[in-house]
């Protein structure tokens, strides 16, 4: 046990007793602590000389007065998160009163302590009488946190599948493997659900809650099967499964040879493939990826996918490709082409590309000429401009016009919460009304309807607004480090904007990188 003291009171006067232990020594501070709070005088230098080395018990005149005996005593300790309480015990002098387990039990009380009292734990104390030692008397429920829910896909989800660059510099637009087969009866997601978790009690008796949790639910297409725990999305066919804005949908492959005059217009709920061409004036839309193996003409391709164009596209000034993923095309001329990923290309003549990550043109040829670029990150060329002065512009970072929207949005979000603050406590307290069995007006009626349409739109609204606003901040949290790079030369007359400023080249630059830095557009060494 512990090395401890006591007090003893006699006609004589008072006097400290130090009892040695086989473990901890007494603490010069713990002892004159008790003694302050006693009011009991002292000698410090005597007290330090007499506990150290201390090997047998000693007897230290105090005082000659004699004090009231003092009675058993306990500094109570509950820990900073009120989850554990510590009692540390100090024996009574001669003829001072012993705690009982109800005394002790009321004094835990009086130090708000109602939850978790350890009563064998106190009966130990009683039983062992061990002073200067630490007895845990209560401890509280801990919180038991929940998990979040999480969907486990077994197929690729990743959609920033790239071409291969082969040593010699040029593209290998032909094996890209961006298909995910599957069969009938595959298990294609699995979701386990959210863990709530569980309360825990503080040993004042306050409830502690767990943080809250995500909770996920599987969403999906045709010719998918939901298990009836909703856990489990199997396959009803053969085909190819993809993942879209967290959407699992499967279809088989709709192929055909050209998009021509034999066909007509094209739109599918899957994936499309092209062998051939996609004459001019034609239009192929899909809800999963479309896959050309030859050229696109003047024509319009659109997919909920990625866009793969293993030859290219000539526009002729009227074809337009735009993908909800990434767009890769062997050249892109005279078009405009739209991705909500990246785009990747060898070489870019009199055209519009925008990507809402990125944009490279990095292969053997990797040419930037005439037209228009933007990306929200990052846009990679090897020739940028041209010595014959084709106007040619590239920008990235955030659009002027994606700021000022963005500050609309929050406004209106601002002025709908505002509305629904005036309107749902009237809707709520007419409910009431009608729960209480108050009849209203045929009037009344009609107004309560008409008010409940209204706020049910209006958060609507507010839920679309919502989430629109938390994809723009995506976007322009991505875009705080936007650059153009250029691994080969920047010719002069280039435009090179990044966010709000621009830049127009002046001379010739080769092996560069252009920044925004103290409001301006900087070129730097790459």
């Amino acid at each position: 046990m512990n090395s401890y003291f006591s007090i003893i009171t006699a006609d004589t006067g008072t006097s400290l007793k130090l009892i040695p232990g086989d473990e901890a020594p007494i603490s010069i501070k713990e002892l004159t602590a008790y003694l302050d709070f006693n009011k009991i005088a002292y000698d410090v230098k005597a007290l330090n000389d007499a506990i150290t080395n201390l090997d047998k018990e000693k007897i230290i005149p105090l005082s000659i007065h004699k004090l009231l005996p003092i009675r058993e005593s306990a500094f109570i300790t509950v820990s900073e998160d009120k989850m554990v309480v510590t009692a540390r015990f100090y024996p009574p002098s001669n003829g001072g009163v012993t705690y009982t387990k109800d005394s002790i039990l009321s004094e835990l009380r009086v130090n708000k302590v109602v939850f978790g009292m350890d009563e064998a734990a106190i009966d130990a104390f009683l039983k062992e009488r061990k002073y200067c030692t630490d007895y845990i008397l209560a401890k509280g429920t801990p919180v038991r946190q929940g998990k979040d829910a999480f969907i486990t896909y077994n197929f690729p989800t990743d959609n920033k599948i790239r071409p291969t660059l082969n040593e010699d510099g040029s593209v290998d637009f032909f094996n890209l493997n961006v298909l995910n087969p599957c069969k009938a009866g595959d298990v294609l997601a699995e979701l386990t659900p959210e863990d709530r978790g569980e309360d825990g009690r503080d040993v004042m008796g306050n409830t502690i809650k767990p943080r809250d949790v995500r909770r996920l639910s599987l969403t999906f297409g045709l010719n998918i099967e939901l298990s009836e725990d909703k856990l489990r999305l199997t396959s009803k066919v053969n085909g190819h499964v993809s993942l879209v804005d967290g959407r699992v949908f499967v279809s088989d492959l709709y192929e055909v040879e050209n998009v021509d005059n034999s066909t007509g217009n094209i739109e599918y709920e899957g994936n499309v493939k092209v062998n051939g061409n996609i004459c001019s004036n034609f239009t192929v839309k899909a809800k999963g990826d479309v896959i050309v193996k030859g050229v696109v003409e003047g024509a319009v391709v659109e997919a909920g996918g990625n866009v793969i164009l293993q030859r290219g596209i000539n526009g002729m000034s009227k074809g337009i490709i735009k993908a909800e993923g990434n767009v890769i095309a062997k050249f892109v001329e005279n078009a405009k082409v739209i991705a909500g990923g990246y785009i990747e290309t060898e070489s870019v003549l009199h055209s519009e590309l925008q990507a809402k990550t990125e944009v490279n043109v990095v292969s053997k040829k990797g040419f930037i000429t005439g037209g228009k670029v933007t990306a929200t990150n990052i846009i990679r060329v090897k020739t940028l401009g041209t010595a014959m002065g084709a106007l040619t512009e590239v920008s990235v970072g955030t659009d002027p016009v994606l700021i000022n929207k963005f500050g609309e949005l929050n406004k209106r979000i601002a002025d709908t919460q505002t509305k629904l603050k005036q309107m749902v406590p009237v809707l709520d307290a007419t409910k009431q009304k009608l729960a209480q069995g108050v009849k209203l007006l045929p009037e009344q009626v009609k107004n309560l309807q008409a008010l409940a349409l209204s706020v049910k739109q209006l958060q609507t609204q507010l839920a679309a607004d919502a989430e629109e606003v938390e994809n723009m901040k995506d976007i322009m949290e991505g875009s705080s480090d936007a650059k153009v790079e250029v691994s080969g030369e920047v010719f002069p007359g280039t435009k090179i904007t990044i966010s709000d400023v621009s830049l127009i080249v002046k001379e010739s630059w080769s092996y560069c990188k252009f920044v925004k830095e103290a409001g301006a557009v900087k070129m730097k060494p790459l």
